[in-house]
């Protein structure tokens, strides 16, 4: 299935995708934005802190979201949405599947039902076209995850713009990230890998990181967060892969550019 999320607009003043990790601390929050100006927010981290990581990768006068993609419904990659969703008007949101009790969830599907934008349940195959030459492709889930734990339901997908690719992968679990590799093969190969799970030692499994073989690894975590992300076993392995690990507890948010050809670390 495919969905058409670009728009045509008068003048292109943008070169290249952007993707930014934004800095949230101890959560996911990934801006996308391509040539043509569709813009995407994968998670939105466990407060409002987005609202202010936001205001720096767009204008103060745009305020709406072409989609945003739930990865899945725990508190450190759903606690932003509210504030987003009561500030930024969205096209498009996609979600697992997967169910949470918490009053935040409950929350956030109260106000994206009032949102009324177009929900999609994520499944695999799925193609959200950005520009006419980006594209997000939906990994997993491939199935009903109403059952699953939520890590384990977490949405997977793929940017490709041109020769260069990003592959997001919320807290997704090795025995996931391995389900994928007996699917894909190297087609996972990408040139940056969001490292599943804040750097945690459950997620980026070898074999997964054979297959992706990225030149980055985004490591999205709070500094001295009480989890102890990342764990060094995963730095570990990204560094014996040759891998280089860039860290928003670290540097802050990352903005990294593709022209469709090569990938660039901005900075600041």
């Amino acid at each position: 299935m495919v969905f058409v999320v670009w728009y045509a607009v008068i003048f292109e003043s943008r070169q290249g995708v952007l993707v930014a990790f934004l800095d949230v601390e101890q959560g996911d929050a990934i801006f996308i934005q391509s040539p043509n100006g569709s813009q995407v927010l994968i998670d939105a981290g466990p407060g409002s802190k987005v609202l202010g990581e936001l205001s720096k990768v767009m204008p103060f006068y745009d305020r709406s979201l072409d989609l945003i993609i739930v990865t899945h419904p725990d508190s450190d990659h759903i606690g932003g949405f509210p504030d987003v969703l009561k500030n930024f008007k969205a096209g498009k949101i996609v979600e697992p599947g997967v169910d949470s009790e918490t009053g935040l969830y409950r929350e956030f599907q109260r106000l994206a039902e009032l949102e009324g934008a177009e929900r999609i349940l994520a499944r695999r195959g799925m193609k959200f076209i950005l520009d006419k030459n980006v594209y997000l492709l939906i990994l997993f889930p491939d199935r009903d995850v109403a059952g699953l734990d939520t890590n384990d339901a977490s949405i997977v997908a793929k940017l490709v713009y041109g020769n260069n690719s990003f592959l997001f992968t919320g807290d997704s679990p090795k025995k996931i990230e391995e389900y994928l590799v007996s699917l894909d093969g190297k087609n996972l190969d990408v040139d940056v890998l969001k490292a599943g799970h804040h750097g945690s030692k459950t997620s980026s499994a070898e074999e997964f990181l054979n297959a992706v073989s990225p030149v980055y690894a985004v490591v999205s975590a709070g500094k001295d967060n009480r989890y102890g992300h990342p764990h060094q076993e995963v730095l570990d392995a990204l560094n014996n892969l040759g891998i280089k690990a860039l860290r928003t507890d670290e540097s802050g948010a990352i903005k990294i550019k593709s022209n469709g050809q090569q990938t660039y670390v901005l900075k600041d």
